[in-house]
């Protein structure tokens, strides 16, 4: 497991987490094509994502880029080598939903369940909660025992199931939402 320790990464940050060798940072514009690779894996093999076809690299980094300005994203990796990656990014459109924020989080295939992930929340979720987000929302398309117990770990409770919610490989799967507060009430 992950054992958090706040540091500052090369540009800074005081959002940095670093362990005896896994560094937690806010992601940069280099860091784009290996979080892309990780991406494509889940498009492409599994049901974690409903896109159906990756995006080329031009569109996924066009994505970070807002995510990065609008809300925050953050990168794990060892020795230099990105090993998953998080975001916060937009729950609904309409003005009153602005203080919830929507989860993602991609861990490269065969780290999962080896604290890559809670690294990563340990890190983003104060980065959202200190910007003025009171509500953190995630969405998980099922079956996903190792995402389910991840959410779980770090503070997330399950809200209910949107039944037949994507339609990939030919099978229709439910989505569980959870659901984690991040502060009491927005900024003044």
């Amino acid at each position: 497991m992950v054992d958090a320790a706040r540091t500052f990464d090369d540009a800074g940050s005081p959002w940095a987490m670093q362990t005896e060798s896994l560094i937690v940072r806010p992601a940069r514009e280099s860091d784009v094509p290996s979080m892309h690779e990780i991406y494509r894996h889940y498009v492409e093999t599994t049901i974690v994502s409903f896109e159906e076809t990756a995006p080329d690299l031009d569109d996924f980094a066009a994505r970070l880029c807002k995510y990065r300005n609008g809300w925050a994203c953050v990168v794990a990796e060892l020795g230099g080598k990105v090993l998953g990656y998080a975001y916060g990014g937009p729950h609904r459109e309409r003005a009153a939903y602005r203080w919830s924020v929507e989860m993602t989080i991609y861990v490269a295939p065969g780290l999962q369940r080896q604290g890559v992930g809670r690294g990563l929340y340990r890190v983003l979720l104060p980065m959202l909660a200190d910007a003025g987000y009171c509500n953190a929302y995630a969405g998980i398309a099922l079956p996903n025992p190792g995402s389910v117990g991840l959410h779980r770990a770090v503070g997330f409770t399950p809200i209910g199931t949107f039944p037949r919610e994507g339609h990939k490989f030919g099978r229709w799967h439910d989505v569980m939402w959870f659901h984690l507060p991040l502060r009491e009430s927005p900024p003044d």
